[in-house]
């Protein structure tokens, strides 16, 4: 789960928790106000009723009924022994009227919310030793619910969310960006500056991290540079002596050890060169398989052993051109500089990433030095002793699948060898053809 959505999922959660309190808190304590009110009404009604029926007229009593029945909707009947009774509902706020009802009126007081088929809040009463009973509309005990309060919680309830939302999204996106920015670090890359507002210790992190970058940008040209320089005045005069070897002449054995190990100093300082290349080529769709049958075709005019293995077409693909064609140039350098007999590449394509194996009969590697072997300027002592080189091959091959957001495995092969197996990732956009 995310920064983002744990966030924001807590203070929702705390949101609603709080929202939900509140109503409960709101019910519980407007329930007794309430509930005082109606029992004062009712006992008010009851009293009135019975005090005008004890002490009106005989004669006018009917009347009086039926001026109560039509005005306030109050009707009053005598009781007896067949008559049918339906209980009041079991509900908190009901219930606590009629105690209080009882308390003022006699624990003989009876309630009903159907009397013979009539529906309302029936409420019982005596004079003397007569029992009557009396029907208020229920709409005026009847408990409703608190539609304007709970239309006021749910907006109240939809605006925090959306503060929850903002909230989340004020910490956990400038995270997000900074996470981006490290892959992209990670991968050789040097991304633009994150933008150094917000809270305090946001600033400071994106503040430290454009300070990295901007280090590591410097150290970077500094090192390519020193590098450049140094391969540059070092071909120079290795250039003059091959020339001089050449036209001199001498004993022809010693010459050409000599200009072998020229040779073997120059393609040390093309690795030196290469090293310090500045991985900034831009992509650009390329035919994967003429890239692999250029590559194939270039080492068999060289006259070395390299097969490229019959595959399914691979199509177009979305890469830094030349820098792949390096990675895979180094990965058969290799193969061919310390195995020997054929070496076969062979690609696959699958949903989001080509794979490239480079195969040979060699010494291969062990495991346990693989990491090690692709950080710069480390060889395998013990089976590459004299074999030339600078230790940079493998190094510039995982830098370069690592811009193109893939990997480098080296894997012992069936039977004896190694397997280079270079992975870069592609998207699903990309065109197939």
């Amino acid at each position: 789960m995310t920064l983002f959505a744990r966030s924001f999922l807590l203070i929702a959660l705390l949101i609603v928790a709080s929202v939900a309190g509140w109503f409960g808190i709101l019910h519980t304590y407007q329930r007794e106000p309430i509930a005082q009110e109606l029992s004062r009404q009712t006992v008010s009604i009851v009293n009135l009723t019975r005090a005008a029926l004890v002490s009106a007229d005989p004669q006018r009593r009917m009347g009086l009924l039926r001026e109560l029945s039509d005005l306030e909707g109050i009707r009053v009947f005598s009781a007896w022994p067949e008559e049918q009774l339906r209980p009041v509902p079991a509900h908190p706020l009901l219930e606590r009227v009629m105690e209080l009802v009882r308390e003022v009126l006699g624990a003989r007081t009876r309630f009903a919310w159907s009397r013979d088929g009539h529906e309302g809040f029936w409420v019982s009463f005596f004079i003397d030793d007569d029992e009557f009973w009396i029907m208020l509309p229920r709409e005026r005990v009847e408990p409703n619910p608190p539609w304007q309060w709970l239309g006021l919680g749910a907006l109240t309830l939809v605006l925090s969310l959306l503060a929850a939302w903002l909230i989340a999204s004020r910490i956990a996106g400038p995270l997000a960006q900074l996470s981006a920015a490290a892959a992209r670090v990670g991968r050789g890359e040097m991304p633009p500056p994150l933008a150094e507002q917000g809270p305090k210790e946001l600033r400071t992190l994106a503040s430290a991290f454009n300070r990295m970058t901007r280090d590591l940008a410097r150290t970077e040209r500094e090192r390519a540079m020193v590098l450049a320089g140094i391969s540059h005045d070092v071909r120079t005069p290795l250039s003059r002596l091959k020339l001089a070897l050449e036209m001199n002449g001498g004993e022809p054995g010693d010459a050409d050890a000599m200009s072998a190990d020229v040779d073997e100093i120059d393609q040390v300082i093309g690795q030196f060169l290469e090293f310090a290349r500045d991985e900034n080529e831009p992509r650009t769709p390329t035919d994967f398989d003429a890239l692999l049958e250029e590559l194939a075709q270039h080492y068999a005019r060289r006259g070395d052993a390299v097969r490229l293995a019959p595959t399914q077409p691979l199509g177009r693909i979305t890469l830094a051109r030349l820098s792949v064609r390096r990675a895979l140039a180094n990965l058969v350098d290799n193969a061919l500089r310390y195995a020997e007999g054929e070496i076969e590449i062979e690609a696959r394509r699958e949903r989001n990433a080509v794979t490239v194996e480079v195969r040979d009969r060699g010494p291969g590697i062990p495991a346990d030095q693989v990491e090690r072997l692709k950080r710069p300027f480390t060889r395998l002592d013990a089976s590459r002793a004299g074999r030339g080189g600078a230790g940079l091959g493998l190094a510039i091959v995982e830098r370069i699948a690592l811009a193109h957001e893939g990997r480098l495995e080296l894997l012992p092969r069936p039977g004896g060898g190694l397997i280079a197996r270079l992975t870069l990732g592609i998207s699903e956009a990309q065109d197939r053809r």
